[in-house]
């Protein structure tokens, strides 16, 4: 019995169905977690005392053993903390927070490319502005190549090159404002 709150009349603890749908929530989470690769897990926030038991429960190709270690799996599972399934689900989603700002960052490097490519020195002047720690100079660089390359129908090389320079350019330029938010002041050296 799980009890109620003598003044207000809520219950103290969740229910059981409440208790047995989040259960059955980092069942599924294990599920995914097996149909993995090593690849995949290795770039997954995968807590270290986890993966002998996910490689363990790969491993079983019985029915009924692999569908207990599965659930033996959940049960390692559930002790971790909360906000480290959390993590691990939003890095397995690919519509989570962490996949959509990534490839809306990669869209944003991709169409820069292409108006450098076709607007020149215009979208450079534009860039620029946006991103004044930009290297003008390697950019105007790359355009070039990138150009030449595609006259002489050669390997995509300085294309390649010139997403890479944006990238930096316009995720480094992200990385600052991030860190001067989290900051919230001006830190500045002492003087005596």
């Amino acid at each position: 019995m799980r009890g109620r709150d003598e003044d207000t009349g809520e219950f103290f603890s969740p229910s059981r169905s409440q208790n047995r749908r989040e259960a059955l929530e980092v069942l599924a989470l294990a599920e995914k977690l097996v149909a993995l690769s090593e690849a995949q897990l290795a770039k997954l926030p995968v807590p270290e005392a986890l993966l002998p038991h996910i490689r363990e429960t790969k491993r079983i190709t019985a029915h009924v053993a692999h569908k207990r270690q599965l659930a033996f799996l959940a049960k390692q599972m559930r002790r971790e903390d909360d906000e480290a399934l959390e993590t691990l689900r939003d890095a397995m989603d690919e519509k989570g927070d962490a996949a959509r700002r990534e490839v809306a960052a990669m869209h944003r490097v991709e169409q820069w490319r292409e108006r450098l490519l076709e607007d020149g020195d215009a979208a450079l002047a534009e860039l620029l502005d946006e991103y004044p720690q930009a290297d003008r100079q390697r950019l105007r660089q790359l355009v070039r190549n990138t150009l030449d390359e595609r006259k002489r129908n050669k390997p995509p090389h300085s294309f390649r090159e010139l997403y890479r320079e944006l990238r930096a350019a316009i995720l480094g330029a992200a990385e600052g404002d991030a860190d001067e938010d989290s900051d919230g002041e001006d830190v500045s050296p002492e003087r005596d």
